[in-house]
């Protein structure tokens, strides 16, 4: 059996976009007809011709959001535990070169953001750090999923990769889910926004998820980070990286994330805009093209777009997030990984989920779901 990375090595880049930019209205028409898409129709969907079939695409992913899933929305929080990190990623606040102040939560620390938290009335935590081995290695994870489990029904991690057999460890612990982007799938320019650190091994991160699969993890979250490279593109590798993991490793269940650029210290600026029209075009191709993945959209994009999103294909929504480690409780300082843009209160959210016909979940989809 073939791994993604031989699969990911047979796709090339360039004729890649060419493909999807020569998708043509029929194309579109085509895919927005068919009951099962394919690849390709994936590339219509999210081509340049699809910008005159947004309200087509809009209503097909309405319908199948609510058949699916229904009239909710699942809510959860990041709980950001470190920001140490050895790697140097040119995009990211967190990045090691960057002359900021480095915090790692001790359990008193992470009991005290827990305490803000349960009384917010989350019941899915996310847990975020750098990429530090010595700081916030697989020995610190394994603390603080001890820790935090027995508060959280679902607890999911978005941290360094690592072997399989330490997410073995995790999983018997109760982890739930687990995050990792590859950023970009443009493996010839990888190493330019990730110099140096583990991070810049490109195979290491692509076969996570791999080792993931076979670790028996419930959930995995993929997703390309938009701005770094065509969004298109990027975003082909991306469903094409989903539709592998759900035929080689079909007893986990996957997300996708919409992770674009944000204000953040340093000075990387985004390589290609997407603008929110894109992204929602993304978004609904991804609910047409695969009706079951779960769609999660962070705070990092503002209140209108949310808003606006809601009932168009996505069904997870972080609320009241803080970036910086101990920015429930703890701290209040600048040490944010990026800049938050829907700075509303889990309380507002939530009235607006229900002023827009649905129900707050605040714990995972498949508990709710039976």
């Amino acid at each position: 059996m073939k791994t993604f990375e031989e699969v990911h090595a047979s796709h090339n880049w360039e004729a890649t976009t060419q493909s999807i930019y020569n998708k043509t209205a029929a194309d579109v028409e085509l895919a927005l007809q068919s009951n099962k898409l394919t690849l390709e129709d994936f590339k219509a969907l999210i081509s340049p011709a699809a910008e005159a079939y947004l309200e087509q695409m809009a209503v097909k992913s309405r319908a199948i959001t609510q058949r699916r899933f229904g009239k909710t929305i699942q809510l959860y929080i990041p709980l950001y535990l470190s920001n140490a990190c050895a790697n140097s990623c040119t995009y990211c606040g967190f990045n090691h070169e960057n002359d900021i102040t480095r915090i790692t939560l001790n359990k008193e620390q992470v009991l005290q953001e827990i305490e803000v938290i349960k009384n917010m009335g989350f019941q899915h935590l996310l847990l975020v750090t750098g990429e530090h081995p010595k700081d916030c290695g697989y020995d610190y994870l394994k603390e603080m999923v001890e820790l935090v489990k027995p508060h959280f029904p679902s607890v999911s991690i978005e941290v360094q990769p690592m072997k399989q057999n330490e997410y073995e460890g995790l999983i018997q612990l109760g982890l739930h889910t687990v995050y990792v982007y590859q950023e970009t799938y443009r493996k010839e320019n990888y190493k330019t926004y990730h110099p140096r650190g583990k991070k810049s091994n490109f195979s290491y991160r692509l076969e996570t998820p791999e080792r993931l699969g076979k670790a028996g993890i419930h959930k995995v979250g993929i997703g390309c980070l938009l701005g770094l490279e065509d969004w298109r593109t990027d975003s082909f590798f991306t469903a094409l990286h989903l539709d592998y993991l759900e035929k080689t490793y079909w007893r986990t269940k996957y997300s996708i994330s919409f992770p674009r650029l944000r204000p953040h210290v340093g000075s990387f600026q985004p390589n290609f805009d997407v603008n929110d029209k894109q992204l929602a075009q993304l978004i609904m191709a991804y609910r047409i093209f695969n009706p079951d993945v779960d769609l999660s959209l962070s705070t990092r994009e503002s209140k209108k777009f949310r808003n606006h999103m809601l009932q168009l294909g996505v069904t997870a929504m972080s609320a009241g997030s803080k970036t910086e480690p101990g920015g429930y409780a703890v701290y209040n300082q600048a040490l944010e990984q990026f800049s938050v843009n829907d700075d509303r209160s889990p309380e507002v959210i939530c009235q607006m989920i229900k002023e827009g016909g649905y129900e707050p979940v605040w714990k995972d989809w498949d508990d709710c779901m039976g």
